[in-house]
Parts: C-alpha cells; structure tokens; sequence
C-alpha cells in the first residue's frame, strides 16, 4: 500500500518519511510489507489511509497532473484527508488528529463488542424502521440501495438471522473491529472533542462537505463540531456526492486504495465521470 507512489515520486516520499517522524512509528513499513493484521487495526489503518490519499494528492501536484480542485469530500477518517488536502490542517496537524482518531475508535472496539452489515437494495425509511426495530443504527448511507448499519453485535447478528422474514433483499454481515458511526463510539467522541479543542482550524481554501449533514462546510468552528459528531453519526455519502454535483462540481477523482468510493458514485449517477488513483502507474500520462 503507497510502494509505487514511493518509487515514483518524491513528494509522495517525502509524505512517508515525515509521517513515520510524526508518528514515532514505521507506518511505511507496516504499509509496504505488512502483515496485514497489522495494517487493518484501526488505529494504524486510519494513518495509513490518509497518508496514502495525500501521498496521490502530491505525486499529482508533482507531476503537473492535479487539475484545479474546487471541492473536497472523504468518507468517515477521509473527511479529515479532503480538510487536510484543503488546508484546514498541515500535513502533520492532519496527522496527528486521524491518529488521535483512530486510537481512540480502537479503544472503543476494544471496550464493547460492535459489529456492522451491509443492506442491499432497500430504502431509508425501511432501514430506519429496521433499526429502530433491532435497536441499531444506520452508519452509512454509502449510494442507492447500499447502506450500513451498526451496533451491538448480536443486535446486528439478530437482523442478519432475520433478513429473509423481512423480506430483505440481501444483508451481507462485514468484517470490522467494532460498531463505527454509532452510540458504541461514544467513549471515543467525548475524547476526541477534547483534543479537537487543542487543534487550530483554519477555513479551507476550497469547498468541503462534511458526512454529518451532507453540506458545505466553512466555519472553523462549524468543521470541529463536525469532526467530533462524526464518530457516533450516519455518514451522509450519496448526499455529500449529491451536494458537491449540485455546487458544480464536474468530476470525482479518488485518491486513495480500491476504487470503492468510485463505485458508489457510479452507483449513484451513472453520468458523473470518475477516476481512481491508488498506484504511481495510475497517475495521467
């Protein structure tokens, strides 16, 4: 993960080699050559996803390939990659908050049993019944017909058993450390509202969204508030996809590992042009 962009690039490079220093840990190491067990812990998944989105982000810049950017979106930890890419926080500022972040989310993994499904095919208000029935939440509203909900796991597990009675179209259990963008997160909120009032925002220099409400976002103090009610909140996606396309937005490029965000806006409007750049070799000629 972020090997070719550091073979390729310089600046991308660079972004490594100041992330282990701010860390004071090898996070290029675990990134490159694992183990995967490592990697996917939360609180060192979190840093390697935002380092590997702005490591895309500078090998663009470098190669004279980042087109002017007038907006920002990233889904749950890549909100603060797209504030960070907007000049909300420096590099290091960014950071610091994502690994705050993440180690707090992983204390919260570790303090309850969480878990999350994925619905497919099904509408809002019928996942909102379901949750109010199984005493869950609806953690992402990812695209039409792909939404996510989390909780205590055996509540999650219930519904999953339950799938067919409803008349669910399919309910797929998925693979995670806990129950993330619900009230299991609360611990991790609370804490990281008090480090947040350590942190200077400044306004971004170009657009944001936030997955709170699905808007625009300017207000230092309005993006922090943001920040903080994310952790136990519903990600808004398609709203924030919605939203940046009705701002003028023209394209969608992702920047970061697997096209999953490219996905769900195809997903969503099959019209809007979408790229994906994860790997140097991906980067325009």
């Amino acid at each position: 993960m972020g090997k070719s962009l550091t073979d390729g690039s310089a600046a991308a490079r660079a972004l490594y080699v100041e992330a282990n220093a701010v860390l004071g840990w090898d996070l290029a190491a675990i990134c490159f050559e694992g183990p995967e067990a490592d990697l996917t812990q939360t609180k060192v998944c979190q840093p390697a996803l935002f380092v590997h989105g702005l490591a895309v982000v500078a090998a663009l810049k470098e190669a004279g390939k980042l087109p002017q950017v007038d907006f920002a979106l990233g889904l749950s930890l890549g909100e603060v990659t797209a504030l960070t890419a907007a000049g909300v926080f420096d590099f290091a500022t960014g950071l610091k908050v994502v690994a705050e972040r993440g180690r707090l989310m992983q204390q919260a993994c570790e303090k309850s049993t969480g878990g999350m499904a994925a619905i497919i095919g099904e509408e809002r208000e019928r996942i909102y019944e379901l949750c109010g029935e199984f005493d869950i939440e609806a953690a992402n509203f990812n695209a039409p017909g792909q939404i996510i909900v989390s909780g205590e796991k055996s509540k999650v597990d219930a519904l999953v058993a339950a799938a067919k009675d409803r008349g669910l179209k399919r309910v797929m259990p998925l693979n995670v450390a806990g129950a993330y963008h619900s009230r299991l997160m609360e611990s991790a909120r609370v804490e990281f509202a008090r480090y947040l009032e350590t942190v200077v925002f400044n306004r971004p220099t170009f657009t944001v969204l936030t997955n709170t409400t699905g808007q625009i976002v300017r207000e230092p103090a309005q993006i922090r508030a943001a920040l903080v009610k994310q952790v136990v909140s519903s990600v808004l996606w398609e709203d924030c996809m919605r939203n940046a396309v009705a701002a003028g937005a023209t394209e969608f490029w992702e920047c970061g590992p697997g096209g999953v965000l490219a996905g769900l806006a195809r997903r969503t409007d099959k019209a809007w042009v979408v790229k994906s750049i994860a790997e140097y070799s991906e980067i325009p000629a």
